[in-house]
Formats: C-alpha cells, sequence, structure tokens
C-alpha cells in the first residue's frame, strides 16, 4: 500500500521505536544515584511531594499517582501554584521529587528558595545534569534522551517516556522494600477490577465440607468413578453452581492426600485396554496433583492452573483435602 497512511505507519514506527531506545539507554545509568534516590524516598518520614512544570507536571501527577497507589504517601504539587500559596502543603520531613528535562524552569526555580529554607530534601529527574536545579538537588537521575520522538526534535517525546519510566521503576522498587502484598493493593483500590480480583481468596471460591469429591485408596475404581461423577451444589461469592468435579482426592487412612484421580486418568486407562474389574483407586491415582492453600489469592490458583488443569486441591497443613477450586469457579467470579 502507498500513500499516506503507510507515511504515517512509518513515521509511527518510527516514534516506538525511538522511544523504546530511549527507555532502553535508562539502562547503563542506573547507578548507586539511583539507589540513593530510592533510600531518600523510603525513608522519608512525610510525603513525597511530586512537582514538575508543562509536560514534565503531567508525567509528576501520573507519578505521584503510582506512588501512592503503591503504598508511598505522595501527591503533586504544581509549581506555579506553589509560589502562590500551595508551598504550605510542604512540611519537614517531606521529600520533593522534581521532574525538568532542562533543569532550567523558571517556575521550577521559583520554589527551589523556599524548599531549601524547609530543608526538605529534592530527588531530581533532569535531562541536564549540570543545570541550576540540579545543583541544588540532593540526588540527580540523568533521563537525558539521544533525541525527541518529534520529527522537528522539539516537542517532548522521548525525554517524557524515559521520565515516565524511571518513575515507575522508582515506585516498584518502593513496592518492594515495603513489601506490599496483594491484599494491601486491595485495600488501596477498594472499587474496581484491581480491588475485585486482589480481595478474593481461594476459600471464598471453592468447594469445601461434604462438597469435596473424596474417596480412600481402597475404594474401587467403580467407586472413584462415581464420587467423580456426583453432581454437588454450592452458593459462594463465584454464584451458585451445580456440577460435577470431574475428579475425586484420594486420601490415606488418616485422611491425608495421596493424590486424585481425573478424567484424564480415565481416559488414559481405558486407552491402555486390560481389564478394569478388581482395579482400586490406589492402582490409578496420580500421586503427584498440583494443590493450594485456603489463604491463597484465587489469582494464585489460576496462575497454576492457567493452560494445564483445571481443578487444584485446597489442603491444609497436615495435606488433608479441605476442598476443591475449579477453574469455572474463578471465571464465575469475573476474577478475569
Amino acid at each position: 500500500m502507498n500513500g499516506p497512511g503507510r507515511d504515517h505507519r512509518r513515521l509511527a514506527e518510527r516514534v516506538l521505536r525511538i522511544e523504546a531506545e530511549a527507555i532502553l539507554g535508562l539502562i547503563p545509568k542506573l547507578d548507586e544515584r539511583f539507589d540513593r534516590a530510592v533510600e531518600a524516598l523510603h525513608t522519608c518520614v512525610g510525603r513525597v511531594i511530586v512537582t514538575g512544570m508543562g509536560k514534565s507536571g503531567l508525567v509528576g501527577r501520573k507519578i505521584a499517582a503510582t506512588l501512592a497507589s503503591t503504598g508511598t504517601p505522595a501527591f503533586f504539587l504544581h509549581p506555579a501554584e506553589g509560589v502562590h500559596g500551595d508551598l504550605g502543603m510542604v512540611a519537614r520531613g517531606d521529600v520533593v521529587l522534581a521532574l525538568s528535562n532542562s533543569g532550567e524552569t523558571d517556575e521550577m526555580l521559583a520554589i527551589l528558595p523556599p524548599l531549601k529554607r524547609l530543608g526538605v530534601a529534592i530527588v531530581l529527574l533532569t535531562g541536564n545534569p549540570k543545570s541550576t536545579l540540579a545543583r541544588q538537588s540532593e540526588v540527580v537521575l540523568d533521563v537525558s534522551v539521544a533525541e525527541e520522538a518529534c520529527p522537528m526534535n522539539l516537542a517532548p517525546t522521548s525525554s517524557t517516556t524515559a521520565a515516565l519510566a524511571i518513575g515507575d521503576a522508582l515506585a516498584m522498587a518502593l513496592l518492594d522494600l515495603r513489601g506490599l502484598r496483594p491484599d494491601d493493593y486491595a485495600a488501596l483500590h477498594p472499587s474496581g477490577t484491581l480491588g475485585w480480583r486482589a480481595l478474593f481468596r481461594v476459600a471464598d471460591l471453592m468447594h469445601g465440607g461434604d462438597t469435596v469429591p473424596m474417596v480412600t485408596e481402597a475404594a474401587s475404581l467403580r467407586s472413584a468413578v462415581e464420587e467423580m461423577t456426583r453432581e454437588r451444589t454450592r452458593s459462594a461469592a463465584a454464584g451458585e453452581a451445580r456440577h460435577a468435579c470431574g475428579m475425586t482426592t484420594v486420601v490415606d487412612a488418616e485422611g491425608r492426600l495421596v493424590g486424585v484421580i481425573t478424567d484424564g486418568d480415565l481416559r488414559r486407562l481405558h486407552l491402555r485396554g486390560g481389564p478394569l474389574e478388581g482395579l482400586r483407586a490406589a492402582d490409578v491415582v496420580s500421586r503427584t496433583p498440583r494443590t493450594i492453600g485456603a489463604d491463597d489469592l484465587a489469582t494464585k490458583a489460576l496462575e497454576i492452573m492457567e493452560g494445564k488443569i483445571t481443578s487444584l486441591v485446597v489442603v491444609d497443613e497436615s495435606q488433608r483435602p479441605r476442598g476443591v477450586i475449579h477453574l469455572h469457579d474463578i471465571l464465575r467470579a469475573k476474577i478475569v
């Protein structure tokens, strides 16, 4: 295809390549200054104040939102509003995360003196490590790029992408240091799909109690098949369901899990031929089943099952079956 459409795609490809290269170009710059930046933000006893002007400010708003949503108290301060009273939001013990590609932005320079009087540390993301702002900052992260993706090399494109990427890297390092768990993340996102997905645990969705398919090792194969095909009804967070599990757990005399028998095991047994009469569950059982705990997140169960199996046995600390969770239960709960 010739014409404008092809030219646009060629330009788009150039933009994406340049911006991708800008991000990759940051990797060699990850040195002790990045560690110091993480440390300054992590040990902050107040809040992280993110600030920037123009496009840098827009990127700063996103970084502030990401920090706050991953456990680091943060908000955005517009530098122009800052010199007209909003600097009252900043207090001793806070840390400023500043963004300025040139490092010479007038509005950013204007808020420097009052920030210095408060004694707050400044972590700067800049494309000009020798700038005025850089000289006044405690930690300077070089986010300079070889070129903007703009055909005129003017509009902030690669530079804003690079700053945003480093902001995300800082936020993820802090998330890791704080040991944020999925349920902590859910508490910060009580509404919407993110919180919904993270809140469900296996215990909320599993088939438990007398609905757990179970036979002993000594049970006949016929009894095992009957247990696998017995329909069960359960009403829970996933919604009311009535279906056969298509598998059964096999336990020893003390009730500990030995393994499982699945529809697949029966099909393979049939294809091998030979007499089925007289076989016991112990003769057919698969002895290395995948298991999960009741307190584990349903998303973890989905990760284990995806593309491989459709059911997991839920066991307690003594390896006794407490329930079974099926892929359909997770899908019904709209976790994916």
